[in-house]
């Protein structure tokens, strides 16, 4: 019996760089003209020093022949340097976009927290916003009563929750936003790096909710540059470099590579403490070694 979630075959994402359209057809064929032949657009109305030139036809690729099979529980933590294509995969399989090329499978009931405040309406209170976000996310009217409560008591702004939304501070809104969407008790919760703009206390908070979400046998797709949230969390990790998966396996494999790569200070070594002294020091605790 195959128990994979999400299946994805040869799955790439195109976008067209630039201006689309300037607004009269002798300034498009004049941009067109420009960039066919390598030149300075003379519609563009920002141009940078040493700027990238985009390839003739001015598009490019954000993913590239991506072939990924995700399992049912799975912790799966997706890394790579920004504009690598983690968002675009996110979104694709939100179906916020849709794919150029190759074809996704899902199994399951979705839900996606991917940008701060994504379906919350500004002039709406906290408590009227739960009922939106809850209804565009697929849950009905009873069951967001029913949850209303436990939501707004994970989300810990009580005090604030007939206020409007636009009054809101962004930590805030992923905490409402958060709360909403693991109280719809999805199959499959997609979360790209939204978390890190709460506080310590809070992002404690969600890893553990996320970790009780997996036990329960459901799945999670978590886009971070936190790192350590990656390897503590997730049970497998994959690396996107320029729209391709270059690696695919256990989080530490996956994250010593990645830092390996790009360069990152990644040193070994031993610090022995044993016979160090400080003002502060009051023998609670006595640490003989750093390695």
């Amino acid at each position: 019996m195959n128990n994979s979630v999400i299946e994805i075959k040869n799955l790439s994402k195109q976008y067209r760089l630039g201006t689309i359209s300037t607004g009269t057809l002798a300034r498009d064929i004049s941009s067109l003209y420009a960039r066919f032949f390598g030149k300075e657009d003379p519609n563009s109305i920002v141009i940078g020093q040493n700027e990238v030139k985009p390839s003739h036809d001015g598009k490019m690729w954000a993913l590239k022949n991506v072939n990924l099979e995700i399992k049912n529980g799975e912790i799966l933590g997706i890394i790579g340097k920004n504009g690598a294509g983690k968002s675009t995969l996110l979104k694709i399989l939100a179906r916020i976009t849709t794919p150029t090329t190759g074809e996704v499978k899902i199994r399951g009931r979705l839900a996606s927290l991917l940008e701060v405040g994504t379906g919350f309406h500004p002039e709406l209170t906290g408590k009227e916003n739960i009922f939106l976000n809850g209804a565009v996310l697929g849950m009905n009217k009873s069951e967001i009563q029913n949850k209303l409560d436990s939501i707004i008591n994970f989300s810990e702004i009580e005090t604030y929750i007939n206020t409007p939304v636009k009054r809101y501070s962004t930590g805030m809104k992923v905490r409402l936003a958060f709360s909403v969407a693991a109280h719809l008790e999805p199959e499959i919760l997609l979360i790209d790096e939204v978390l890190a703009v709460g506080d310590a206390s809070f992002q404690d908070k969600c890893l553990n909710k996320m970790n009780s979400i997996s036990e329960q046998g459901r799945t999670i797709l978590f886009v971070s540059h936190q790192l350590q949230w990656i390897n503590e969390l997730c049970d497998r990790c994959v690396l996107i470099q320029d729209g391709e998966i270059k690696l695919d396996g256990s989080p530490q494999i996956v994250i010593e590579n990645y830092l390996k790569i790009n360069h990152h200070k990644y040193n070994k070594g031993t610090l022995s403490l044993s016979g160090a002294q400080n003002e502060y020091n009051t023998g609670s605790l006595k640490i003989s070694k750093i390695e």
